[in-house]
């Protein structure tokens, strides 16, 4: 085995991993991702008792119970390259010795589900409603430094992503990575399905315009008309493309599940955006602690 340098897998003094200071015994097999560290508390409130709290930086955990079911609530902050710290850092608690600074020979594969506030990009899904995602289609370029290993389907649509929007170099080539089959099962049918994109920004990458001007304004239409089979794409935000092609790679069970906030096709907004997100934190609870 291969000894992991300190430059590489950085411990901190209390033997926690660095970014998100956290113990390995400190992480539940059940972990919920939320973008914003307010939210993390708005989760927890829901368990039935939270056993340990810990904060560095933007990243904020609770690990806890619903019943029998011990689950961690972390929030990642915004966008693909905390999703790459939090993925490996997690990956890392389970699936590598501290003290030896190895990779175990028995691999742990972790249920992460990702909470969080999207846009619509289908006039049909409406504000306040939720929305599980089928897969996560990067535009940023995250996946890239890694060695993706993407299935037939996967390939097929993101060739047929590309001639439908004709985005790639000089942007980064796009790739897609599919949720796992066996948590998405177990979400019904009031929350839609569709491919959820991530992009690398909130303004022009998600085509508003404030006082500059867009490289591709005709990218949204582009999107929201996209059809590959039966999959279509149903919303965006700036996470779950990393999540997925992360998990898939190290052998985690990913799923995101994203309330919308706003409607760009019908350009609307959520009247009461608390509400929306109290409202896919109690629905996914409800299912996730019976997984």
């Amino acid at each position: 085995m291969v000894r992991i340098q300190e430059s590489e897998l950085i411990i901190n003094p209390r033997g926690a991993i660095y970014h998100l200071d956290m113990l390995p015994d400190e992480l539940a097999p059940t972990v919920i991702t939320v973008g914003d560290p307010g939210r993390v508390p708005e989760v927890s409130k829901h368990f039935d008792h939270v056993e340990v709290r810990g904060q560095h930086r933007e990243f904020i955990w609770h690990t806890g119970y619903i019943g029998a079911k011990r689950m961690t609530v972390l929030s990642t902050g915004i966008g693909p390259d905390n999703i790459d710290i939090v993925m490996n850092e997690l990956d890392a608690l389970v699936n590598i010795d501290f003290s030896e600074r190895q990779v175990k020979e028995k691999h742990q594969s972790l249920h992460i589900f990702r909470l969080g506030t999207s846009g619509s990009l289908q006039a049909g899904i409406e504000v306040d409603e939720l929305v599980a995602g089928t897969h996560g289609l990067g535009l940023d370029n995250l996946l890239h430094f890694y060695r993706p290993e993407p299935n037939e389907e996967e390939k097929q649509i993101i060739q047929a992503f590309v001639t439908h929007t004709q985005l790639s170099s000089p942007f980064s080539h796009p790739y897609i990575s599919a949720a796992s089959a066996h948590l998405l099962k177990h979400f019904p049918t009031d929350y839609h399905t569709g491919i959820t994109v991530t992009c690398p920004g909130f303004y022009a990458p998600q085509g508003r315009v404030l006082r500059m001007g867009l490289a591709k304004p005709e990218l949204i239409n582009l999107i929201q008309d996209f059809r590959f089979g039966n999959h279509r794409i149903s919303n965006f935000e700036m996470e779950t493309s990393a999540i997925y092609g992360l998990g898939k790679l190290m052998g985690h069970h990913c799923l995101s599940l994203n309330v919308i906030v706003a409607n760009r096709i019908n350009k609307t907004f959520s009247k009461d955006g608390k509400a929306a997100v109290e409202r896919l934190i109690q629905r996914s609870l409800e299912i996730i602690a019976k997984i």
